[in-house]
């Protein structure tokens, strides 16, 4: 009997002592699923969005030339778009990760953002060039990389913040600029009279530089979405009005005169576009 009772408390531990383990095992496993399982954990240990990088563009503004005063405006309104430019290859860069093959990025990102940049760079040596020695080989700065760090690309500010995608005077489509940002339904949208539908047959000449600034409206209408959806509660009750559409206008202004005077140089000046500059919530 003594002998016989050893055995069963022998047993016993064993069965205690493996039932523990299996404790511990499955306690471990729970962990690391646990760890797998959280949102953050795989970002935290890959460092998140971090190891996404940012979009990185060489400096345009330092290496201009002195630029003429006539031509100052026109220099600097395209500095800014290369800032917008940047600001949306990196929102999508941010918003991507994972899609697409290992040719994604390339492909899909920063080869349309060199296109951009190029007709941009572009302008701004033509704009030089009407009043004083056109600059040479700005081409080059017009490929950008992930890196670590974004760059202004413009050298005028950072970026803009990214705007939401419109398609307010779209020139080939023609919406109205209502199908700006929608991701707080609660707060509205602006929209805008559209452009590209009341202008006049428009010479062959200008039909690039219209081009150009009627995607210029667009974006323009994108950042005050965009704008206006990450202000949300800012400001008092003219927050709206002072800092989004009365600032719009004035770009909307500039842009509109710009259409209307290409127009001008080879056909009769249109009249009156002024008045579709006014946005509204």
């Amino acid at each position: 009997m003594p002998a016989s009772g050893g055995r069963h408390r022998l047993s016993r531990r064993t069965k205690i002592a493996t039932g523990v383990f299996a404790l511990a095992i499955a306690g471990g496993a729970l962990a690391v699923a646990t760890t797998f399982g959280q949102p953050g954990a795989a970002s935290a240990a890959s460092g998140g969005q971090a190891a996404v990088g940012q979009i990185s563009c060489p400096d345009v503004a330092s290496k201009l030339p002195a630029i003429p005063a006539q031509a100052q405006a026109e220099v600097q309104r395209n500095l800014d778009l290369l800032n917008t430019q940047i600001a949306e290859a990196n929102n999508r860069l941010q918003t991507t990760v994972g899609q697409g093959g290992p040719n994604f990025v390339q492909n899909a990102i920063l080869g349309p953002l060199a296109d951009k940049r190029k007709s941009t760079i572009d302008r701004i040596a033509i704009s030089i060039g009407r009043r004083a020695e056109k600059p040479q080989g700005l081409d080059s700065l017009a490929t950008c990389a992930v890196g670590g760090q974004a760059g202004t690309g413009a050298g005028a500010g950072a970026p803009a913040p990214a705007p939401a995608q419109g398609t307010g005077n779209g020139g080939q489509n023609g919406n109205t600029g209502n199908s700006g940002n929608t991701g707080n339904a609660g707060v509205g949208k602006i929209s805008c009279p559209d452009v590209a539908s009341k202008l006049p047959a428009i010479p062959a000449q200008a039909q690039a530089e219209v081009q150009r600034n009627l995607e210029l409206l667009n974006t323009q209408i994108a950042e005050a979405n965009n704008r206006l959806q990450t202000t949300v509660g800012q400001g008092g009750p003219n927050f709206v009005q002072n800092a989004i559409l009365g600032p719009l206008e004035d770009k909307r202004v500039a842009t509109i005169n710009r259409i209307a005077t290409a127009i001008g140089r080879n056909a009769a000046k249109p009249q009156g576009l002024d008045a579709l500059a006014p946005c509204s919530r």
